[in-house]
């Protein structure tokens, strides 16, 4: 890019004399470069130096605004077209202008569009017809884009594979694979298209069917398969799928496949392979596009590197609200509320509008932090200065916020006063707030709200149980275990995954199925003997079993995080950082237990759970037991 606007400057100085070029010829190839550079917005710039453009630039115009989706710009630009009177649009014209009008969603415009394709006589071309299929499937109409579909005197695999993806955008699954099946020709789009329309539903064995079908499997199929699995959360199959299609020389991941699997590694914590994946973006010198460094950010932010965050964040030539929600929230995360909020006001500086998104990252920076004014003041922001209705899960922020500080009247107020119906969560964080300052009976009352939204909710039976324990009331708790047993109520099982050499491995609570188990016990008895040497003393009362003291120690022991720790310690060099990811939020137990464990191995262990990060160093934790 930075060739071609010496290029450009070269010409504006030093142009050629009129007679000697057309200046349409060069401003097209001036628009076309600069769109192949994924500039349209300085195609534009080159187009609106055109004193008289022919339409031959037009059509370069229209094509460069649509293939980068700037839509509404495409439109504009058209309707300038039309108001010219002069030249007229012809077939190349429609199908970038179908194109922006299905990439809006703009019925009005695409009916207009189609009514002038009909009174130039392009409707029986067969890219404009084309566009036309996929134009209605875009808007909803199916029943339209296949009597255009049937009425096309010449049809190409372009044609069908407009059909396959229309029908698996409107969830029509089934009768995609009819037309998949009946195709007279497939291309690596068809068999792409029909995975992608699987593995959208959930049919992840029908998606991997089709993907073993194909003879020939383009970037697109593997791109398919392995976004098919990292959207239905089978990520540790992305990264298996991504190994392998790694070994075929043939095809190379793009930026669609590194995406993905760097959603992949974020979900894990596979911070081996999002550093590969960096350092291949470098070696191909592939640049961070907005997209590829959103997601490099994001691998970073949840895999405990705020730092390489911010590094990714910061060399990125185009940052959008995306870019800087993730920062926003990587800090959050960590429990760095000063520079949640700090970005927060910079982003403002930088004219970049937050969203929903953003406000969750600075209302749980501030619920991580305790400001609880600070996090009223924000919520007020949203909703007076941005105008941004608050979801629910805002709402539960601010519940969280006020019950973890103790407000907990406040709290409840403000659900009773919520603009949506509040859900499982929000009830669930003001019980955590009864739960930390022992207010028994609003805890009743909440638990009572929780099992009318969600009879089976786990958590709650839990809670009261432990609570009539405590009490005294035994025979409350033991009522209320049989009433679990009756709804079969089972709870979330604990799971917990850490990378190792590359290799991602999933514990659950007990897990024994690991081939290293008898080496994992071995190093959680050493460890259980070492912590108690320490000081530690297990909080047997989380264990709700009827069982003795040592059997309730041992129960606590084998706690997924527990396990996970203890095969980092087994498998990798004195001194290494231990990462752990976990599907629930850690117990208080764990949480003592790995500040302990940081102590006597002297190593730091980083743990990322539903909802923070904790940084355990030294015996002492990045919360700083506030989470």
């Amino acid at each position: 890019m930075r060739q071609l606007l010496q290029l450009h400057a070269h010409l504006i100085t030093s142009p050629p004399p009129p007679d000697a070029v057309d200046p349409n010829v060069v401003a097209v190839k001036l628009i076309c470069a600069a769109a192949a550079r994924s500039n349209p917005r300085h195609a534009a710039l080159v187009f609106s130096a055109l004193s008289a453009p022919n339409l031959v630039a037009w059509n370069s115009l229209l094509r460069a605004l649509s293939l980068h989706h700037l839509h509404p710009v495409a439109l504009r630009h058209f309707h300038r077209l039309l108001a010219a009177g002069s030249p007229l649009p012809d077939e190349f014209t429609f199908t970038s202008v179908l194109k922006a009008c299905a990439g809006l969603l703009s019925r009005s415009d695409g009916e207009m569009a189609h009514a002038l394709v009909l009174t130039r006589g392009f409707e029986s071309n067969l890219f404009v017809r084309n566009s036309l299929v996929d134009m209605y499937f875009k808007f909803g109409r199916p029943d339209d884009a296949r009597r255009l579909f049937d009425e096309m005197i010449t049809k190409d695999v372009v044609s069908w594979n407009t059909l396959v993806s229309g029908y698996c955008s409107c969830g029509d699954i089934s009768m995609a694979r009819k037309v998949f099946d009946r195709m007279p020709e497939r291309s690596m789009v068809s068999w792409s298209a029909m995975i992608a329309g699987h593995a959208r539903s959930g049919d992840l064995g029908a998606a991997r069917e089709v993907f073993d079908r194909a003879n020939e499997k383009s970037v697109g199929c593997w791109n398919a398969m392995i976004s098919g699995y990292a959207q239905n959360e089978k990520f540790s199959e992305a990264i298996a799928l991504f190994r392998r299609m790694l070994q075929i020389p043939m095809v190379q991941p793009n930026e669609v496949t590194l995406v993905c699997v760097l959603s992949a590694c974020a979900h894990l914590g596979a911070l081996d392979l999002g550093r590969w994946i960096d350092g291949f973006i470098k070696r191909r010198a592939m640049g961070l596009s907005l997209f590829l460094g959103n997601a490099l950010s994001d691998m970073y932010a949840k895999c405990g590197c705020v730092a390489e965050a911010r590094s990714v964040f910061d060399k990125m030539a185009e940052r959008d609200v995306v870019s800087w929600s993730i920062i926003i929230t990587a800090s959050a995360m960590h429990g760095h509320a000063e520079d949640a909020i700090s970005g927060f006001h910079r982003m403002l500086e930088s004219g970049v509008k937050p969203n929903d998104i953003t406000f969750m990252g600075i209302l749980s920076a501030c619920t991580h932090g305790g400001l609880v004014d600070a996090g009223l003041c924000y919520f007020d922001m949203m909703t007076e200065e941005f105008e941004i209705i608050p979801k629910v899960e805002h709402y539960g922020c601010v519940v969280d916020l006020l019950s973890r500080a103790g407000r907990l009247d406040e709290a409840e107020d403000l659900i009773n006063s919520m603009q949506v119906a509040p859900n499982v969560i929000v009830w669930g964080a003001l019980l955590g707030g009864c739960r930390i300052y022992k207010d028994i009976n609003r805890g009743e009352r909440v638990v009572q709200h929780i099992l009318e939204l969600d009879p089976g909710h786990s958590g709650s039976y839990v809670y009261l149980a432990n609570v009539y324990v405590s009490m005294g009331r035994l025979e409350d708790a033991a009522k209320f275990r049989l009433m679990m047993r009756e709804k079969r109520v089972v709870k979330t099982p604990g799971c917990s995954w850490i990378e190792v050499d590359n290799m991602v491995h999933e514990f659950f609570m007990g897990d024994r199925s690991h081939p290293q188990s008898e080496k994992i016990y071995s190093m959680i008895s050493t460890l259980s003997l070492r912590m108690k040497l320490a000081g530690y003393v297990p909080i047997t009362s989380l264990v709700s079993q009827s069982i003795d003291e040592e059997e309730k120690e041992n129960v606590l022991s084998m706690h997924s995080e527990k396990l996970a720790v203890a095969f980092g310690l087994i498998s990798t060099k004195d001194g290494t950082t231990i990462r752990v990811v976990k599907n629930l939020r850690v117990c208080n137990d764990c949480h003592e237990a790995m500040k302990v464990i940081s102590r006597i191995v002297s190593r730091e262990i980083v743990l990322r759970d539903r909802s923070r990060f904790h940084h355990f160093k030294e015996g002492q934790c990045s919360c700083k037991d506030y989470w």
